[in-house]
């Protein structure tokens, strides 16, 4: 996921909280080749490589759908000035590569009804969240994309990140009608995947993970950071088109620590987490969530939510502006929850209620959150 980012290490102390179109006839036929045919190819012109996107499908229906994106050439990436190759999962018969994602193995493991079922793989991409927000409107809800390789991933705050092997990297389509619930959609994102790490763990024999959750949307392990999520969206023809992208090492030590490395210091007998159980699982506990969020609010996710995170019950260091606006004032609260907002609900030592707002990327946990009491 993260080959570069900046450290953000915890400075306040915490206290433990209580208890369907035509199909058109196809193009002209294509011999089957191999991601790494493709990518080991040497141009003869100074042109780039075409970037590759192959498709598949759990079901027939999905894979219809790859074959309707196929022969009307959809998929774009205008933004980035890229040309996109589009193949078929089916017309690739040459083995792929130990390290390059398993797209049986993947759809083996997943049972939703809606979201991964269309998959978009790519062995070196600009970013699965470009793929996904500019093609958003022509996708299926639940589609995804995937890479083995990044090279120019979305933060906050408009960061760059390039992510190397190991990283499980992919961003997925969601569409919502009700604007005030797409906020808290993030921390639902962030609890499934905590969820799925759990429940891989217990399936695998592996000793347990306690991936936690930093607000807004980082997840960390044994205090460094692992991973982290971010979702943008659009509103258009009445709906939020939502592009949810998520990162986790898996199996890339450096610069921080990953999930297998972890693995391997409890138990060196640990058998290896894959990249394609983990958002498999991902996608399972998602689609659960995802129907209670909507049918009952994030309010029916919250006490799960709370006990993955990090901060029920942490003192915290503010800042808020004094009344002449002339200085910053430093003030120490109590981390109590989120607001119907999905900003943080804090409180004063003199019982006054606030709401916290991240001052962009300058935080250092959380010294620099913009305090603003509530009425």
């Amino acid at each position: 996921m993260i080959s570069k980012f900046k450290g953000i290490f915890f400075t306040a102390s915490r206290q433990k909280s209580p208890n369907s179109p035509s199909i058109l006839p196809p193009l002209p036929y294509l011999k089957p080749f191999s991601t790494s045919q493709i990518l080991g190819t040497k141009m003869e012109s100074e042109a780039p490589a075409p970037t590759l996107l192959l498709l598949a499908g759990k079901s027939n229906e999905e894979k219809d759908v790859a074959k309707i994106l196929q022969d009307n050439n959809t998929l774009q990436l205008h933004k980035n000035g890229e040309q996109v190759e589009v193949v078929l999962h089916s017309q690739v018969q040459t083995p792929f590569k130990d390290d390059e994602f398993r797209v049986e193995e993947y759809f083996y493991s997943l049972s939703t009804t809606r979201f991964g079922r269309l998959l978009i793989y790519s062995p070196k991409l600009s970013s699965t969240h470009d793929v996904i927000s500019q093609n958003n409107s022509d996708l299926p809800v639940g589609s995804v994309c995937v890479a083995d390789v990044q090279l120019k991933g979305r933060g906050r705050t408009c960061n760059v990140w390039q992510s190397p092997k190991g990283c499980l990297l992919f961003s997925f389509s969601i569409q919502m009608e009700d604007g005030r619930m797409v906020p808290h959609l993030q921390y639902v994102v962030c609890l499934a995947m905590t969820e799925a790490i759990k429940a891989i763990c217990l399936e695998k024999g592996t000793p347990h993970l306690d991936v936690r959750i930093k607000w807004p949307n980082d997840l960390y392990l044994g205090g460094l950071k692992v991973g982290g999520i971010l979702s943008t969206s659009v509103y258009r023809s009445k709906k939020f088109y939502i592009s949810a992208g998520v990162g986790l090492n898996v199996g890339n030590e450096k610069p921080t620590t990953c999930l297998n490395a972890v693995l391997k210091r409890v138990n060196p007998l640990s058998r290896e987490l894959k990249r394609e159980d983990i958002i498999a699982a991902f996608f399972n506990k998602f689609e659960s969530f995802y129907d209670v969020f909507l049918e009952q609010g994030f309010q029916a996710l919250e006490e799960l939510y709370y006990t993955t995170w990090l901060h029920s019950g942490q003192r915290v260091i503010v800042q808020d502006r004094s009344d002449d606006q002339d200085q910053l004032v430093e003030n120490v609260v109590t981390i109590q929850g989120l607001t119907s907002s999905g900003y943080l609900l804090a409180i004063t030592d003199d019982g006054q209620m606030c709401e916290l707002h991240p001052d962009g990327n300058s935080f250092d946990f959380f010294k620099g959150l913009i305090k603003r009491k509530m009425s």
